[in-house]
């Protein structure tokens, strides 16, 4: 992904993502038996504000 900051550390603190994981999840149960997974997540700094933006505007049309 090519972004328009210069290298440095504002273009670190945006673009450095987390990824948080949950490994397979099985449900066994008598009758069916179900896996889940892996589940990931990836978050960054602009993902967090967008997420923000997104949750004022759907609040200020309720």
């Amino acid at each position: 992904m090519d972004f328009s900051l210069p290298d440095g550390a504002p273009r670190e603190f945006l673009l450095t993502s987390v990824d948080i994981s949950v490994g397979p999840l099985s449900v066994d149960l008598v009758a069916v038996a179900i896996v889940l997974g892996p589940i990931t997540l990836i978050l960054n700094f602009l993902t967090i504000v967008g997420i923000g933006i997104v949750a004022m505007v759907v609040r200020s049309w309720i």
